[in-house]
């Protein structure tokens, strides 16, 4: 059989997004207060790179999102920066557009700024809010509707 006539393994979407960060703390404290997110209660080392540093998990099981809060041992403290080669944003979805609106007030309540809520009609149809986390990592809730 060819290369070409294989059907590719499945998939089954995404499991964690893992994010090195300056203050582990601070923005595992950050997560769990903006996103409420539950800390799970061990420390996870870098797989195969034990000595370099660990990470910290955040979770909503219930809708699938899980998020490692890295610390590295060679992180200088410099600010995130998309420009750089690496993890450009993060796109979390909304069933709905209002939901948009609701997380844009949560966020005015947890005063964390963002950009309120966008609508793009071209060249695709979706509605986004944007906001950063303490290290300047974008953040963004999507809602892809009609």
């Amino acid at each position: 059989m060819s290369q070409t006539a294989k059907q590719r393994p499945p998939m089954g979407g995404f499991h964690h997004f893992g994010i090195t960060v300056t203050d582990v703390e601070a923005s595992a404290d950050w997560y769990q207060r903006v996103l409420e997110l539950e800390r799970i209660p061990a420390k996870i080392p870098h797989y195969g790179n034990e000595e370099s540093g660990y990470a910290v998990l955040l979770a909503d099981f219930s809708c699938g999102i899980i998020i490692g809060i890295q610390h590295n041992t060679r992180n200088d403290g410099q600010s995130f920066d998309e420009a750089r080669t690496g993890l450009d944003h993060v796109n979390m979805s909304v069933p709905g557009r209002s939901d948009l609106e609701s997380w844009a007030e949560w966020l005015d309540d947890s005063a964390v700024p963002h950009s309120g809520v966008t609508d793009i009609d071209d060249p695709i149809k979706y509605s986004a809010l944007v906001f950063r986390d303490p290290d300047n990592i974008q953040l963004e809730f999507i809602f892809m509707g009609g």
